[in-house]
């Protein structure tokens, strides 16, 4: 028998979010059912719940940075138990058999319908609708619940890592990012921000780019070695052709052949954000001359996502977070879009229990 739960949830795209119910299935033999108590808030809430993708499923209920307490589990359930402190990323499901989820690496899973989200179904559309993490308590399969092992006090701060921490490490592990890397980060939001954090803890010497002066003493504190405000040519021109690797984390459309000019042979500058509009072409030139290559990359698969929690928790790794309570979530979205934020908002889900 299914439970209904309190949840924020958008009836259309021109609507605000508001109190709403949802259905949580009774958990399985291999389900976990978590009393939710923070939730972080991504730019791809705002996206989907303002209809602003194609695809989006109504209602919709946003939120897949999740951190909660186990209430129950399934009979076969062994990878966390009543009371464990766990998390619950994008993904809340994949076809587990293609070569992309055997190798650990659920967010590309080749399934015609991709990984099925934490919210709004299918990464591909179809299917069944799927309900995040603006909610009371979630059931999800154990393969897709990681175990958090941060102080409690630190809790709200590790829910961003679940997208924003991911996103960042999933790239920087696979370009092998470590001592003796010049690596520079694009951006210092939400995801910038937590790619500073990461490449330093990792042993890189870190440059952060900026178009902003403002923020330089803010990313020297995050843990930048050097911070480049991008629209000084003598600072670009600087550190032509030194680079291993770059992250860039910025969605708006611009020039990334500023950035592959900054690049060594062989370097390689990886997106993770997506334009509302393409990017310029980058020339061509510059990558033959090169070997340079431009990449993408998207979230990161269960085993990563685990090592990069536990990494995290070594290394006292958190976000830097606003707390704010449920009803309040629209007024969040308004500072998202003026990026009135340093650097993501987390919901305090007691506020939505007691609504």
């Amino acid at each position: 028998m299914n439970m209904q739960v309190k949840a924020y949830a958008a009836q259309s795209g021109d609507t605000p979010l508001l109190l709403s119910a949802v259905e949580r299935r009774e958990p399985g033999p291999k389900d976990v059912a978590i009393d939710i108590l923070f939730c972080g808030v991504c730019h791809s809430d705002l996206h989907t719940a303002r209809g602003e993708w194609p695809g989006i499923q109504y209602p919709c209920v946003p939120g897949h940075e999740i951190v909660g307490r186990v209430t129950a589990v399934g009979g076969k359930v062994s990878k966390v138990s009543v009371g464990d402190l766990v998390g619950v990323g994008c993904m809340v499901d994949s076809c587990r058999t293609c070569h992309s989820c055997e190798d650990g690496l659920e967010q590309y899973c080749e399934y015609e319908h991709g990984f099925t989200g934490t919210y709004n179904g299918f990464a591909f559309g179809g299917g069944p609708n799927t309900f995040g993490g603006y909610s009371a308590a979630i059931v999800v399969d154990e393969h897709f619940t990681l175990k958090i092992t941060h102080a409690e006090k630190d809790l709200a701060a590790v829910a961003p890592l679940l997208c924003a921490g991911i996103t960042t490490w999933s790239p920087l592990r696979h370009h092998n990012v470590g001592p003796g890397s010049k690596v520079g980060i694009v951006g210092i939001g939400g995801l910038g921000h937590m790619g500073v954090k990461l490449a330093h803890a990792l042993g890189a010497h870190v440059v952060a780019f900026t178009t902003s002066p403002s923020k330089r003493e803010e990313a020297l504190k995050l843990g930048a070695d050097e911070v480049v405000v991008s629209k000084n040519a003598d600072e670009m021109a600087a550190h032509a052709g030194s680079f291993d690797y770059i992250l860039n984390t910025v969605s708006a459309p611009h020039d990334l052949d500023a950035f592959t000019m900054l690049l060594k042979r062989d370097g390689a500058l990886t997106v993770v954000g997506v334009p509302a509009t393409p990017h310029p072409s980058p020339n061509v030139g510059i990558l033959i001359m090169g070997r340079k290559s431009i990449g993408g990359s998207v979230i990161g698969g269960i085993a990563e996502t685990q090592e990069m929690l536990d990494f995290c928790a070594e290394h006292g790794i958190v976000a830097d977070v606003e707390m704010i309570a449920m009803h309040d979530i629209e007024a969040a979205y308004a500072r998202m879009l003026k990026s009135d934020i340093k650097y993501r908002f987390v919901i305090d889900m007691e506020t939505l229990k007691a609504a």
